[in-house]
């Protein structure tokens, strides 16, 4: 009578001896050469290499159960070694939107770049839609809705915002409608984009750089005290300058509304009587400068603000406005953690 694996219950009992529980040392092999098994299906051939790898892990059920189906239906092709890192896994997706615009579109539109740049850009993996790297070329966004970001800076995408620079005369007040018909700044935007916010204020008699914008979002955090941005001012004042002004000025001066400290302070130059002198500041109280100034004991004779966070007045003229580069929008977004 043969045995269950193919030979006689008698045969070959004497070339291995039993162990302590009655067992032999080495399990018993199914029969490799068989064309079948029992119920009649092929059997898998041994050392055989599927061309395919699986996700989503768990074990396999027989053919044609509810996991096997599962389980093949989440199948995706091997990636060549070659072309992708060490431990790279395909992640799903979910920043597509059906009815979107092309991101390379969308970022060429920005002023990132060509649509070519851009592509190779996104082949990088240099370019995240709401905080997910996207590598595919095709990729469809919302640019009203949806943040994308370059080599870790926020883009500006959303076609209906604007961000400006104004160098304020003096003279001009910083509101959008002033009562008493002096100049505003709706003089200056009246053409451009509804309901632009100027962020923060210059006093009638300081002139310099003042932004505006309709992007309520970025001009609440940059006016905002826990962000910390700097604006950093010129102001004409009587000389001599004491030695002691930087330090005293850094470790704050009190005024009626409480203490204020500069963030910075330096000679930029001194000619007879009078001094050109440099603040940096983060405060956004009325007046600050002047006021911190004059307890100090150096009357402000001109004052302008020629910086706001990244964003420089450079040789913006007064009177004059300028769309902000591509670059001074993202450094803007990046000192509120946008």
């Amino acid at each position: 009578m043969r045995s269950r694996y193919g030979r006689r219950d008698d045969e070959g009992r004497s070339d291995r001896a039993p162990q302590r529980d009655g067992r032999s040392d080495r399990a018993p092999q199914r029969d490799a050469g068989r064309g079948s098994q029992r119920d009649g299906r092929p059997a898998r051939t041994a050392g055989r290499r599927d061309d395919v790898q699986t996700v989503g892990g768990g074990r396999r059920g027989s053919y044609g159960s509810p996991q096997h189906d599962r389980i093949k239906a989440a199948r995706q092709p091997l990636r060549d070694r070659d072309l992708y890192p060490e431990g790279y896994t395909d992640e799903r997706d979910t920043t597509e939107v059906p009815d979107g615009v092309r991101l390379q579109k969308v970022l060429a539109q920005a002023g990132v770049a060509s649509r070519r740049a851009c592509e190779e850009m996104i082949g990088e993996g240099r370019v995240t839609v709401n905080g997910q790297v996207v590598r595919r070329f095709g990729a469809k966004v919302d640019p009203a809705k949806q943040v994308i970001h370059v080599d870790g800076k926020r883009i500006p995408t959303a076609p209906d915002l604007v961000y400006y620079a104004l160098n304020k005369p003096i003279g001009v007040v910083s509101t959008m409608d002033d009562p008493q018909g002096r100049p505003c700044l709706a003089d200056y935007v009246e053409e451009m984009a509804p309901r632009l916010f100027h962020v923060g204020r210059l006093d009638t008699e300081t002139e310099g750089l003042l932004l505006l914008t309709n992007d309520g979002e970025l001009a609440n955090r940059l006016t905002h005290p826990s962000y910390g941005v700097q604006k950093k001012y010129w102001a004409k004042v009587p000389g001599p300058i004491p030695r002691d002004l930087s330090r005293r000025l850094k470790q704050g001066i009190e005024l009626e509304d409480g203490l204020v400290k500069a963030d910075g302070f330096s000679v930029v130059q001194e000619h007879g009587q009078q001094a050109l002198v440099e603040v940096v500041l983060h405060e956004g109280r009325k007046h600050v400068v002047r006021r911190m100034l004059e307890e100090a004991g150096h009357r402000v004779i001109d004052l302008a603000r020629i910086e706001f966070g990244p964003v420089k007045l450079g040789r913006t003229k007064p009177g004059t406005i300028r769309s902000l580069s591509l670059k001074e929008v993202g450094d803007l977004y990046a000192a509120v953690k946008l």
